[in-house]
């Protein structure tokens, strides 16, 4: 079912439109290389994305938070439903308009360590982007480094020196300062600080949120950390097993969460005054694999709350207040 709110008369349509996409990864086995079943990682997942706005999208490791964002950048071919951004069909563009298209859309790894080529000098990282998408060559392209560079935190110096030269955040930035390069519009943010120390972490959100205001940039922030989105997202949408449960602005998921794997994650965030404690319950049982889910509700094998309907039935995603939405038999009146 769609997430999608119709457009308005007059209304400005969002930045990025995500309408039902799915993607299912065929299993193989065996010396011939048979088919054995279906991985099915992103199973229906819509939302919009307006200019200037940040979504935060969070779940646990393998729910499909960046299958969907590498599908959001043409990286993967979904098996069906649209991306559209700027009213363009992201999916059934040519080999060459695609290629124009990148200068709109960047992804910011999270491996600082694996997502620059150590055989390449920080200027040539930055100049690649320069040179393919705006021609830039000598010293434009060497004045527009500097910029960049010092958009990131760092300086013109560090041109010429390589990545393992560069502590894990100094490669963050590297990384975001090649995302900015080809002035692009909208960033899918893939978990850009999870593999950092914490203090660093601050310091990378803060940067983000900066760049934000200045380039007038949209993100797509993909974490698995609800501490970490908070600070930095519009609206938040939690994703379990493929699917989207709950979406709403962060206040109402922070102070209002409706979903109970909405709610768990939110207990599951540490408090950092050792003399308050939260009561805390751990969810039970394993994440479902996505080659062989449960019937019903996904979540039902975990839940506390599961009623027999949640074990026969799926439940539909339907508005719970005013821009709330979730996924839950205990809001849909079946």
């Amino acid at each position: 079912m769609s997430i999608l709110m119709p457009t308005e008369a007059g209304e400005k349509p969002p930045l990025l439109e995500v309408k039902n996409l799915v993607k299912h990864f065929p299993q193989k086995a065996g010396f011939l290389s048979r088919r054995s079943g279906i991985v099915q990682a992103v199973d229906g997942v819509s939302f919009t994305l307006d200019s200037g706005e940040t979504l935060g999208l969070v779940g646990e490791s393998g729910c499909g938070k960046t299958t969907t964002g590498r599908m959001v950048l043409s990286l993967i071919r979904p098996t069906s439903g649209e991306v559209i951004f700027q009213g363009r069909n992201v999916h059934s563009l040519q080999k060459d308009e695609l290629r124009r298209l990148r200068k709109e859309m960047q992804i910011i790894f999270q491996d600082p360590y694996g997502s620059l080529n150590p055989r390449m000098t920080v200027g040539q990282i930055l100049g690649e982007a320069l040179g393919i998408h705006h021609n830039l060559r000598g010293k434009a392209a060497r004045d527009r480094m500097k910029e960049l560079l010092e958009a990131v935190g760092m300086s013109g110096e560090h041109i010429p020196r390589f990545p393992h030269e560069f502590s894990g955040g100094q490669r963050q930035r590297i990384g975001v300062a090649r995302a900015l390069a080809v002035h692009p519009k909208l960033i899918i943010c893939d978990e850009p600080v999870s593999a950092l120390d914490v203090s660093v972490q601050a310091q990378v959100l803060n940067l983000l949120q900066d760049l934000k205001r200045q380039f007038q940039l949209t993100y797509l922030f993909i974490a698995h950390d609800l501490a970490v989105v908070r600070h930095i997202s519009d609206r938040i949408a939690v994703m379990y097993v493929g699917k989207i449960v709950e979406m709403a602005d962060k206040d109402r998921i922070y102070e209002g969460a409706l979903h109970p794997y909405t709610r768990a994650l939110l207990r599951a965030i540490p408090i950092p005054d050792p003399h308050l404690r939260r009561e805390y319950k751990e969810l039970e049982g394993e994440l479902p694999s996505p080659l062989n889910l449960p019937p019903g509700c996904r979540f039902h094998t975990r839940c506390d709350q599961a009623m027999d309907i949640c074990r026969m039935k799926e439940p539909a995603f339907v508005e719970a207040g005013k821009g709330h939405r979730v996924a839950c038999h205990l809001y849909s009146g079946s």
